[in-house]
């Protein structure tokens, strides 16, 4: 298992090219529960999340899943000593349950590090398509809390539970990943047929009793997440090509694959996990409709303002789960990333992967300081905003608004340390400007105003005294 462990390694490179075109919906669909809408104007407003992709898989430093899922596709590839022979290389995956130990875990520590970064809100993995749970189900052993996990010992087994207690503590919106699909139950992956793609292993119009096995396993475990798991603001559900056939968007290529009918009897689950939980948002990934409170393009931002509900899911590093040696994203790219996102009307659910030790990697750590250092000054331009719909981004300059403020945030390069001497802004409102400051600065910002276009000047005081970097807010206020 050693030898297994040393050279199972996939590179989020081969897996770049797959995000499951998880960008599009064929219609918004607004919620019709006052409480739903409550829930998903406050989740509006928070702008910036935390997702955390931990699973068993983060011993090998694979992509999630996805090497157990037999489709010729480079990010379903295997390495390792079993890479040829698919059916040993599942029980040596599977017997990863009985090596993670995570002994590092600190969800306060994460807590601590993601609200100083100015974040709002979390979501975590409570069960990958692999089918491992990372919470103390009652409908399998295939879990962390089980005897053959060497953490189930630990006081703080039950992995989500603590994660979800940790973010709470902190006035977190707490969300719980949850994979539709799972390749370890027999009902889904039927040991009779050996699977052949990520979908069923057998047709469940034609073997109806085994579908509906599957439709109450996952019917009692999200009952179980949102009856057992304190208050939850979020269900967010992956693997989006468990869905009625009649909701398949034939336009996107990798919903063509979807060769059988997967309905598994939404409005039944919201209902009851709504009743344990009121007002709590679904978010049924890539399936249009009621139950996608809000659309969840991946590794992509939009190139324009949309008015509906919407978030940004993009990792921290290049992959989603734990990569030894990852790239991470510099502080500059990630505050352009929230910037351009936040200007389109979006948030931004920015995921970072724990290590099997149960901790991230320094530079997540490092990383998530240097943006809290920004947020401490100009958050004001990203909180409670809404995007701009009219004014439109002009060069390095986006936009946010506030009630009568308008925020101009200028991005700089990753050398730019000061702000151009002057800035040139179209398309404002043509109502007189009350006031135009810097913030973080005290310095009297100069401008001149020309109906809907203004010039303005930044005095050498503001550039050498400057309080942030990568980005600086100039904050127009109208009367």
């Amino acid at each position: 298992m050693k030898r297994l462990l040393g050279t199972f390694f996939i590179t989020f490179l081969s897996f770049a090219g797959f995000a499951q075109q998880h960008n599009t919906s064929k219609g918004y669909v607004w919620p019709k529960d006052p409480l739903v809408l409550q829930k998903l104007q406050s989740w509006q407003i928070k702008k910036f999340g935390l997702l955390m992709h931990w699973g068993t898989y983060s011993e090998l430093g694979i992509v999630e899943s996805w090497s157990i899922c037999p489709e010729d596709e480079g990010w379903c590839e295997r390495k390792g000593p079993y890479k040829d022979n698919y059916f040993e290389y599942i029980k040596a995956y599977e017997n990863l349950q009985t090596k993670f130990n995570p002994i590092d875990f600190n969800p306060d520590k994460w807590a601590t590090a993601a609200e100083a970064a100015g974040m709002k809100y979390v979501v975590f993995t409570t069960k990958h398509h692999d089918g491992f749970n990372m919470f103390d189900t009652k409908y399998s052993d295939y879990k962390v809390t089980d005897p053959k996990d060497p953490f189930s010992s630990n006081p703080k087994s039950n992995i989500a539970k603590e994660v979800f207690s940790a973010f709470r503590k902190k006035d977190f919106m707490v969300g719980a990943y949850f994979s539709k699909p799972d390749w370890h139950n027999n009902d889904y992956w039927w040991r009779y047929f050996p699977p052949s793609s990520r979908n069923p292993s057998y047709n469940p119009k034609k073997y109806p009793e085994k579908w509906n096995a599957f439709k109450q396993f996952v019917y009692n475990q999200i009952e179980e997440l949102s009856s057992d798991y304190g208050s939850l603001d979020i269900l967010w559900l992956d693997g989006g090509w468990v869905r009625p056939l009649s909701t398949v968007d034939t336009a996107v290529d990798w919903q063509r694959n979807i060769p059988y009918e997967q309905d598994i009897d939404m409005p039944r689950i919201a209902k009851m996990a709504r009743q344990h939980q009121p007002g709590m948002l679904f978010v049924d990934r890539t399936v249009s409709g009621e139950y996608e409170n809000y659309v969840t393009p991946e590794q992509s931002i939009p190139d324009h303002y949309l008015p509906y509900p919407w978030e940004s899911c993009m990792t921290l590093g290049n992959s989603w789960s734990y990569v030894p040696n990852d790239d991470y994203k510099s502080t500059n790219k990630v505050i352009h990333i929230l910037t351009d996102v936040v200007s389109r009307n979006g948030n931004l659910l920015l995921n970072v992967g724990p290590s099997p030790k149960g901790d991230w990697d320094p530079i997540a750590y490092q990383r998530l300081k240097e943006i809290g250092d920004w947020m401490k000054i100009n958050s004001e331009a990203i909180y409670n905003t809404v995007g701009d719909s009219t004014i439109g981004t002009q060069g390095k300059t986006v936009f946010t608004l506030n009630g009568k403020n308008i925020y101009a945030i200028y991005r700089g390069d990753e050398k730019e340390t000061y702000l151009p001497n002057s800035i040139s802004l179209q398309h404002l409102p043509k109502g007189k400007i009350k006031q135009i400051s810097l913030l973080g600065s005290s310095s009297k910002i100069k401008w001149k105003q020309d109906n809907d276009n203004i010039l303005i000047t930044i005095p050498d005081a503001a550039n050498k005294h400057l309080t942030s970097k990568n980005a600086w807010v100039l904050k127009i206020q109208y009367p």
